[in-house]
């Protein structure tokens, strides 16, 4: 499913983020070495111009009148100024397709990783408005409930990750495990009408009222229930809490998202684990598909402290070979991205110090759903030394990012850049795999998801694990994580999981 949206703040200093694809007709063309106009002599000609004050700048809208020849024009200027593996796009005939939007799924590599996976599977476009919305206020259109999609294509598995509170889902009695088997009647498990899946399961408005029907596995029972979107304000961070062991404490929390309020937030649950004096720290990020690269930077630091990350690298970004030594996008020399040890406007006012917990070791609860910069946490933790454990299943992949660029109401990402730790890693296109071999394996247990208990209980298998291994070094007797598995032999259309600029790394700050 494509989310069609857009638009970076111009308030941003630099924001780098990293999922769709598809395409319409026209030859693949092969790469190309031909020159194109810049894409600056084609930017705003719209074929529906906006007018009126753009939000993002409190300026008039930049746009005039044009068509979709001459977005597409800039699509193709754009990309070959800008993305990473810009000799590696094809160069199809544009008319064949449709849309502007439609003709920039092409644009990209259809390289593969050594496993066989796409090369670029971050290639995505998002509605400016409903982008601005989203990253910038935590508020999005939606029941209020994290899917896990364990499968997206049939025979699919969908359940219940996590509710916000006070949101229609939790109203309505949905719990963490449920399993969705129907949405308005379609059958979510072998159903090939994906549309109606993804307008049931994931609503783009508010005020939307769809039918899901839901199987609680406590009961084994199944029920209707009804249900009305709206405007939902996102939780970055839930269930901080402390948990007493025989050799001290230890702190658990659970961080959703790298959005703007997530700062404020992490420092009010660092904050808090810190003034009950915590040994260890459990960071539960198997729902964290990334976003704010500079929030995960901020964290790593609270994380390990002053001592270990003083004048250290967090990330070195690394452009296309046009690039070597300069920004591209802010015309800056490039410079890497520090271990933040301030607050910087996001959510709290600029130049506060943060709170810091100084740990040599931190665990990590990861999933497939564990992306961009919450892999950039793991990475840049261990280019300084701190000693990562990951409990759960192996991450998407993603050490690459990108500016969200904005053209006639359409924000466009595409790869712009990867992103490599102060040892100068940064090759885990394929995930970090827990237990692995590898330079992209590390210490722990794979782990399957446990939709039986709440996040947070210590009986929860992945929680579990953690507070096991940390004792004795020893993984529980259990298979590797089983979304994995049931991803690997599924088929069919695929329906949507959640806005995929969360699946994302942005780089920058206000």
């Amino acid at each position: 499913m494509r989310a069609s949206r857009t638009a970076l703040a111009a308030s941003c200093l630099a924001l780098l983020l990293a999922a769709c694809g598809g395409g319409g007709g026209g030859s693949s063309g092969g790469t190309t070495t031909k020159d194109f106009p810049p894409s600056g002599t084609l930017a705003a000609q719209c074929i529906v111009p906006r007018s009126g004050t753009n939000p993002a700048t409190g300026q008039a809208y930049a746009d005039k009148a044009g068509s979709a020849a001459t977005e597409k024009a800039w699509l193709r200027s754009w990309i070959h100024e800008f993305y990473l593996w810009y000799s590696e796009v094809p160069d199809p005939d544009a008319s064949a397709y449709a849309t502007p939007q439609d003709y920039f799924d092409v644009l990209k590599t259809p390289a593969l990783t050594p496993s066989g996976r796409e090369k670029d599977q971050f290639h995505f476009t998002y509605a400016t408005d409903k982008w601005i919305a989203e990253s910038q206020s935590g508020v999005t259109a939606g029941y209020g409930v994290e899917w896990s999609s364990i499968s997206r294509k049939a025979p699919r598995e969908i359940r219940v990750a996590y509710l916000q509170p006070g949101s229609p889902a939790e109203a309505a009695g949905l719990t963490r495990g449920m399993e969705v088997i129907a949405a308005d009647g379609i059958d979510v498990i072998y159903s090939s009408n994906v549309d109606g899946l993804n307008a049931a399961m994931f609503p783009d408005q508010v005020g939307a009222t769809h039918t899901l029907t839901v199987r609680d596995p406590a009961t084994n029972t199944t029920r209707d229930v009804v249900l009305t979107s709206t405007a939902v304000t996102l939780s970055s961070v839930m269930n901080t809490r402390t948990l007493d062991t025989t050799d001290g404490k230890v702190g658990y929390m659970q961080f959703n998202d790298h959005i703007a309020p997530a700062e404020a937030d992490l420092v009010t649950a660092i904050s808090q684990l810190k003034a009950q004096g915590i040994k260890d720290l459990v960071l539960d990020i198997r729902y964290n598909g990334g976003g704010y690269l500079a929030i995960a930077s901020q964290l790593a630091y609270m994380v390990a402290g002053p001592a270990k990350t003083a004048g250290k690298t967090f990330e070195r970004t690394v452009f296309n070979d046009k690039y070597p030594n300069t920004d591209p996008i802010t015309g800056r020399t490039l410079t890497p991205t520090p271990f933040y040890n301030i607050t910087l406007g996001f959510s709290l006012a600029y130049g506060q110090n943060l709170p810091t917990l100084g740990l040599n070791r931190v665990y990590v609860l990861t999933g497939s759903g564990t992306c961009s910069a919450s892999e950039a946490i793991i990475n840049g933790l261990r280019g300084v030394g701190v000693e990562v454990v990951q409990i759960g299943s192996t991450t998407c992949g993603k050490p690459y990012g990108f500016y969200p660029q904005d053209n006639c109401g359409t924000t466009y990402f595409a790869i712009q850049f990867r992103g490599v730790n102060a040892a100068g890693f940064g090759d885990y296109a394929d995930g970090f795999v827990p237990a692995g071999s590898g330079t992209a394996g590390l210490p722990g247990c794979a782990v399957a998801d446990d939709f039986a208990h709440s996040l947070g209980d210590p009986a929860e298998a992945r929680l579990a694990a953690a507070l096991s291994y940390r004792t004795n070094g020893v993984c529980p007797a259990q298979t590797a994580a089983r979304e994995t598995r049931i991803a690997a032999i599924s088929s069919g259309p695929a329906i949507g999981k959640r806005a995929p600029w969360r699946d994302n790394r942005i780089v920058g700050q206000p």
